[in-house]
């Protein structure tokens, strides 16, 4: 059993300030791009868009897409034609930025004893930033990628949810494996670590707030207390938990994104490669889980919905694979289909009141179930077929 801690950045590992770094990075950009655009317009797009950005819910979209198509736009620029000055910047004045920020010597202990154990450690910090800022970040704050072989850092160049929308946190857990083990958010905000991690039903360790009347029955403390949890915990308890509504809907909508990312970052070609003979190809993984949700779960929940206690039949559907010639099928076009019909039951159960959740059925093999029930049982089919996908 592997122990998988998240740490966030800014504030946590690294002594930020994020608010007066925010407003000196924004200030240095824009005074980097006054050959395209006036600061004070470049400003206020920045901003709107980064609004617009953090508050995207979009599984068909990365942030850095759901960015660039305000942005630029409304600069009246192509990001074409900003690149080079983009990248200028970010390798050479972004670094500048450093003196703004200082290393936390107790995370860094924290971090290399952590590894020292064998664990999976990652940086799970809001997606907001080019992934060339983030390294830069980690490198002042004496934990360099080079040297922390770190399993995951969350960017907007591969992310389709900011911490706010919850559905982070599954997304991140994909990114990892989602597998079945134990797992410790660390992070310094109640906003967009604790009540996000929360939602989603992932433990989570609230650092150095200071604040009492924030911290309730947070587990909570400095970097030295962390360890001693750590230390003297059994890691088995610290399990995600995503039986909530909240922890459901973050689930279910974090797959299609999951499967969005994969395509953009592999070839059409290779979603029709079969692993093994017998084997399912990314592709046909893809159709099933649209057809079943179109066809099954979509059925079910609306028989639910309108009548209660109401019968359901188990139903095979892995012959459809064959049957239905998934393997020839336009990968973009059966992504589409399930992004679409996935969001929808996302807004479905959205909708709901919390006494709807545990509106009750009878089913052929589940015996007495409730939607509840159900809905996590297509969360855990996900689960299975994400990491199915990501193997092949």
């Amino acid at each position: 059993m592997t122990f998988n801690l998240l740490f966030d950045l800014d504030d946590t590992l690294l002594d930020t300030n994020l608010d007066a770094f925010l407003l000196a990075y924004f200030k240095k950009l824009a005074g980097s791009m006054t050959s395209f655009v006036p600061p004070e317009k470049f400003i206020s797009e920045l901003l709107r868009s980064t609004q617009i950005m953090y508050a995207s819910k979009s599984a068909n979209a990365t942030l850095e897409e759901v960015f660039n198509r305000n942005f630029y736009p409304a600069l009246g620029v192509p990001r074409d034609e900003m690149s080079a000055a983009l990248d200028h910047f970010y390798d050479e004045v972004f670094p500048t930025l450093e003196s703004l920020t200082r290393p936390r010597p107790q995370s860094i202990e924290l971090v290399e004893w952590a590894f020292s154990q064998g664990w999976n450690v990652s940086i799970a910090t809001d997606p907001l930033f080019p992934r060339k800022a983030i390294l830069h970040r980690l490198r002042w704050a004496g934990l360099a990628p080079e040297k922390f072989p770190f399993s995951l850092i969350s960017d907007f160049h591969s992310f389709h949810f900011a911490k706010a929308s919850v559905s982070y946190f599954p997304e991140f857990l994909a990114g990892i494996g989602w597998v079945d083990e134990p797992v410790l958010m660390v992070g310094d905000s109640m906003e967009r670590d604790v009540i996000p991690s929360q939602k989603a039903g992932l433990p989570v360790y609230l650092l150095n707030s200071g604040k009492q009347e924030e911290q309730g029955n947070v587990l909570h403390g400095n970097f030295s207390d962390l360890r001693s949890l750590l230390e003297m915990s059994d890691h088995s308890n610290f399990k995600v938990s995503y039986g909530s509504p909240s922890a459901l809907l973050a689930f279910l909508l974090a797959t299609p994104a999951v499967f969005h990312g994969m395509a953009r970052s592999s070839s059409t070609e290779s979603w029709s490669v079969r692993p093994q003979p017998g084997e399912w190809s990314r592709l046909e993984i893809l159709c099933h889980l649209r057809d079943v949700d179109a066809e099954v779960n979509a059925v079910r929940l609306d028989a639910i919905l309108q009548e209660e206690n109401t019968y359901i039949t188990g139903q095979s559907t892995d012959q459809w694979v064959d049957e239905r010639g998934y393997i020839r099928e336009d990968p973009a076009g059966a992504l589409r289909k399930f992004v679409e019909i996935r969001e929808k039951m996302v807004k479905r159960l959205a909708s709901l009141e919390p006494a709807d959740w545990e509106r009750r059925a009878r089913h052929t093999i589940l015996g007495p179930t409730t939607l509840r029930e159900l809905v996590e049982i297509i969360v855990d089919h996900d689960r299975l077929h994400i990491q199915q996908a990501m193997g092949v």
